[in-house]
Parts: structure tokens; sequence; C-alpha cells
């Protein structure tokens, strides 16, 4: 299917066949580095998002009853026709979200890796499997399984608009459920492409994977009308009001909200590494990375030469949208207003900032940042207690990794972190005590690329995991199944039971456990 196919597929209705009068409105998706019009796209009510779901929901039936190895067989279809049309999607995604096409084959490449993982293992980690019974039920056999909840609605972000989301509609749809996708309405032509190349790779289960797109009361829409689950992509402010909608009818929910993540570069750390590292983890697609690096803490053993190697990589870096680029627009523009904010907040405060050689004059239009290098900026600053989500760095020097890890600490988020030290049993305790879901030792982000390591954040930063076995399991709900094999001659859960035999029992228990203090 031809990009200009999957288009018309967007401008005709994203969730396919939804019923018409529920979709008169409509609404344009816009290129952020041209403010060229990307699609039209029409925007759910309530009723078509009910009339989405409940189409789903016989469709999750169907789907379950595949087994995992007819849904691993189509998931492989499904990421056949991605990888095959990789470039694509690419174009699509560097046209509505901004990031140069390179960045957004890499997106496209971790997503396919997490879709093979999830095929692959959804069998060994949620299939039936007997345990130990006890010895109070020594007569039983004991199973255990994971079972499918149903249909899962997934509200994703714009900034990684194919790979975010494929963490849980992969794991979802390897579970055994069906997925109602409503992506951010920055992106919601990549959200309808996706749902477009599922029908088209998987055309006997086609409403197990459907989109829904709009604003912010699609995505409220989707809370309401009997989903067994939501995941859901974003701030911390939006996910508290996502939580309440879905309380109202005790639909469980699983949050991946912002970070404020730190590195720690330690004594013997490879500066010249760790600088590449922070670069690229505060830059790159234009610093809206949840899982980016925002602030670093220093050693003053390292300070000054990591401060030098920074500000040498950083004065190389061009924001644009042709392929010499080093990253695109913000993707979002009301988000260029919390960047320069805190920029001013952290000057004001008396830090020192610098920036790239790249000149904002000849940038197309105010979506264009440049890079920007914050030092001497005090913990107190909004430039390190708040989100920032742009190209934007903060570096302080501290005395030891100790105080390092006391200050990345010093935060409301918890998502992940980086810690740059050569000794391996340093680097390790050092990311075992960083209160974060996910670290890295002497790279950033790497975890995200593992599929088999779960992915999310503490406090701020959300609760639930997507990725690995945890991510599989995110969207089941154990099943505990017991048979009795064999009969006992007195059987303790009986009122025919004799009145001695709770007192052997309580006899053998304490000769076996009693003597333990």
């Amino acid at each position: 299917m031809s990009l200009a196919e999957q288009m018309d597929t967007v401008t005709d209705g994203a969730a396919g066949t939804v019923d018409r009068h529920a979709t008169t409105r409509t609404f344009e998706s816009t290129d952020p580095a041209t403010g060229a019009v990307v699609g039209v796209l029409p925007v759910h009510d309530d009723d078509a998002v009910r009339e989405t779901v409940e189409r789903a929901r016989p469709a999750a039936r169907a789907w379950a009853e595949l087994g995992f190895d007819g849904r691993k067989q189509r998931l492989n279809a499904y990421r056949g026709y991605l990888a095959r049309r990789m470039h694509e999607l690419a174009d699509l995604v560097h046209r509505e979200n901004g990031k140069p096409h390179g960045d957004a084959i890499l997106e496209i490449t971790l997503a396919i890796d997490h879709l093979a993982w999830a095929g692959a293992h959804a069998r060994k980690t949620l299939g039936s499997r007997k345990v130990r019974a006890g010895m109070l039920a020594a007569n039983h056999a004991a199973y255990l399984e994971y079972q499918p909840l149903g249909v899962v609605g997934v509200i994703g972000p714009w900034n990684y608009p194919v790979f975010t989301p494929m963490g849980s509609i992969a794991y979802a749809l390897a579970a055994g459920n069906a997925v109602v996708f409503k992506p951010s309405e920055y992106t919601p032509a990549i959200g309808a492409w996706l749902a477009a190349a599922w029908r088209a790779a998987v055309p006997d289960a086609a409403d197990a994977f459907q989109v829904v797109t709009g604003y912010g009361e699609t995505g409220a829409a989707l809370c309401r009308p009997g989903v067994d689950k939501l995941a859901f992509t974003g701030s911390a402010p939006t996910g508290r009001k996502v939580m309440a909608a879905c309380a109202e009818n005790l639909v469980p929910v699983l949050m991946e909200l912002g970070g404020k993540d730190a590195m720690i570069v330690d004594d013997d750390a490879d500066v010249v590494a760790a600088a590449d590292a922070a670069v690229w983890g505060a830059m790159s697609n234009a610093g809206q990375t949840c899982i980016g690096i925002e602030r670093v803490y220093a050693t003053s053993a390292v300070y000054d030469r990591f401060v030098a190697e920074v500000t040498e990589q950083v004065r190389t870096l061009r924001p644009g949208s042709d392929d010499e680029a080093t990253y695109g627009p913000m993707t979002m523009a009301s988000q260029t207003g919390i960047v320069r904010r805190h920029l001013d907040d952290a000057a004001a405060a008396g830090g020192r900032s610098v920036r790239g050689d790249a000149d904002p004059s000849l940038f197309p239009n105010e979506n264009y940042l440049p890079p920007a290098v914050l030092l001497d900026v005090p913990e107190s600053s909004s430039a390190i207690r708040e989100e920032t989500f742009g190209p934007t760095l903060t570096i302080t020097k501290v005395r030891d990794a100790e105080e390092a890890l006391e200050r990345a600490n010093a935060t409301s988020y918890g998502l992940g972190g980086s810690v740059f030290a050569k000794s391996k049993a340093r680097g390790l305790d050092l990311a075992r005590r960083m209160r974060s879901g996910m670290t890295a030792v002497n790279s950033v982000i790497t975890f995200a690329s593992v599929p088999a390591l779960p992915f999310g954040g503490v406090g701020e930063s959300g609760f639930g995991r997507i990725h690995g076995e945890d991510g599989l399991k995110e969207f089941t709900r154990a099943k505990a199944i017991t048979r009795q094999r064999v009969a006992l001659p007195v059987n303790l859960m009986s009122f025919g039971r004799p009145a001695s035999a709770t007192d052997a029992v309580a006899r053998v228990m304490g000769m076996i456990h009693g003597r333990h203090r």
C-alpha cells in the first residue's frame, strides 16, 4: 500500500467502518517544519469511540481464540509489512513529527524488533504451567496462566509516534487482546497509517487493531466505553485526568509519564564518550524524549573536561528539515514557550548558557530551537526541577558521585537515567541506587532498545511496565487453577471433618515451622 493510498485511507476515516454520522468533524495534521497539511482526519466523538470499542469486543474474542501460534503468525506478517515499507513510514514520520528521516528509521526499527520479541515470547511468558501446590494441597495439581483482558485502549504520544505506542500495542496484541489506539492529535496520520497497515497485513483480524483520532475529548471518550485497560503516555497532569476518567468505571491504567532524567559522570569516566552520549540524549529529537538526558552531574575531577567536550560537540549541531540537519523542529509549537521560560529562569538565577553556532535568524520559523547548555544553574531553577522537553542540557559540578546521586534522586520524577564510570562495580552500584525505572551504564537510552527489559518509571513518571515479560503480563489477568488428583482420607475443607483433624494439622505446622525464630 503506497503512501498516497494510506493517506486516502486517513482522509476517509482512520477507524475504518465507523458510522459516518459520528465523524462529521475533521481536523488537519500539519508539518511542524512548513505548516503544510499532512492529512485530514475525523474527530471521533463519544458515539464513534463507543462503536469502535464495541466492534473490537468480538474481534478480541476471535483474536484470543487464534492462540499463541496463530497470533504470532499474524504479528510476523505485520512486522514484515512494516519492514518492507519502512522508508515510506519514515517519510510520514519526518513530515508529521519533524524528526530527521534517519532518526525515524531508527525509531521504526526498534518498534519492529519489539513486535518480533512480543510475538515470539508470549507463549513462554503467558502460557499455562504447573506450579508447586505445597504441603496443604499436596493432593492437588496447581496451574497458572495469564489470560487476555479483552479490549485495551492505548493513548499515544507525538514525540515517538511509532515506537512508544507500539510498546503497548504489540504486547497487548501478543497477549491476546484487541487494541483501540488514539494517537496524538499532532501525529494522527501516523496512527492511521499503522492501523491501515494492520488491515492490509492481517485482513482476517482487521478489527483487532483499530484507530480513533481527534483531540483530548476523543481520548477521554476512550476511557469510558468499556475498555478493559487503558495505557497512556503523556504528561503527569494529563495522566491524572485520564486516571480520573478511568476511575469512574474502575478501568485499570498503565501510566508512562514524563521524566527529568539525569546522568552521573564519575571520576574515572570516559569523558569523551560521556559527552557524546549526553549531547545525543539531550538534543536528539529536539530534546523531545521522555527518557532523554536533561541534567548532568559531573564530579569536580572531570567537570572542566566534560564541559569543554560538550561545548565543542554542541557547536556543530543545527536544527532543520533538510537531510544534513542534526534534529528537526519542535513538534508541538506551544512547547517552545516552556523551553524559553526555563532558559530565561536559568539566566535570571545566574546560570550561564552555551549555545551552538547555528544562527536562529536563519531558521524557517519559531518551531526551531538552537541547542543550549546551561551551567551554574541552581537546583531550585525550573530548568532543573521541571521537565523541559527541548534541546537543552544542564551541567552541574559536584564533589563526588555520591553527591551526584543525591541530586539526581532529588526529583519527583523517576523514569530513566545514565551513569558513566569505568569501574563496572561502581557503575552498577550507582545505577541500582538511582531512583528510576531504568538506568544505562556507559550509554544512554539503551534499555529502551532491549525488548526483554521492562520500560516504565516511578513517582511522577508513572507506573506499570511495557516491554519484556512484564509488558506482556501487564495486559493480562493471572488465572489460578487447581485440580484434585486424589481424595484424602480426611478433607479439611469440609464440615464433615473430625474435630481432631485441625489439631493434628496445628501440631505438624508447629514441628515444621515453629523452630524458626
